[in-house]
């Protein structure tokens, strides 16, 4: 199955630059939206996953949440169910 990662990102977010590292780490390409200075992309953002806060990760369009929730959802082995990759 072919992954598909997207992650809406502010260029100044930390949790933001830790998610995005951990992804680069694992090998993991992804579409990044920065939506520091875009507000169409920070609507559709809030609108695909509800939350106003960065990142916000999607994989194969399922809405993991923010940085915590991808890595504990990592951590634990659920998003095994995703993509064997992880």
């Amino acid at each position: 199955m072919k992954l598909n990662i997207e992650i809406y990102s502010k260029g100044y977010c930390p949790f933001c630059k830790r998610t995005k590292a951990t992804l680069k780490t694992l090998g993991l390409p992804f579409k990044e939206f920065d939506i520091t200075s875009d507000a169409e992309k920070a609507k559709e953002m809030r609108s695909r996953s509800g939350r106003r806060t960065v990142p916000q990760v999607f994989i194969n369009g399922k809405h993991i949440g923010g940085s915590d929730e991808f890595h504990h959802a990592l951590d634990n082995g659920l998003l095994k169910e995703l993509s064997p990759a992880l």
